[in-house]
């Protein structure tokens, strides 16, 4: 359970690092950062998986690069009803979530390496 919290965490930060770089993404507190990422987060397992099957033969003909605009037009559509979260463009929103998905990527790879080389408890 920690490790869940750990990553949504990281989600939060990564979506407050790239709103901090990125001037066309703009995130007004630290608690819609939190909104946005747990929102995010469901979004990449319920509506993402669907939308990948839906468009996989452009996928397939993009090698997927096309999932960068499955992406972008996730965070554009969360943008669009939570309050805080302004961006810009749809090519802001396509290089935002590039960006909030590299560094939760690599956030997430430091806690999967610091929770897996911890001893275990008994």
């Amino acid at each position: 359970m920690s490790t869940l919290i750990a990553k949504w965490l990281v989600g939060a930060l990564s979506i407050i690092i790239v709103a901090d770089v990125l001037e066309a993404v703009t995130v007004s507190s630290v608690y819609i950062a939190l909104v946005v990422a747990l929102l995010w987060g469901l979004m990449n397992i319920s509506i993402k998986p669907f939308l990948i099957i839906i468009t996989l033969p452009l996928n397939v003909l993009t090698f997927g690069l096309f999932t960068f605009i499955i992406n972008g037009a996730l965070l554009l559509f969360l943008a669009s009803f939570i309050d805080g979260l302004t961006v810009e463009g749809f090519w802001w929103a396509v290089g935002a979530a590039a960006l909030v998905t590299v560094l939760s990527w690599l956030g997430n790879r430091l806690i999967s390496s610091v929770s897996s080389s911890s001893p275990s408890r008994v």
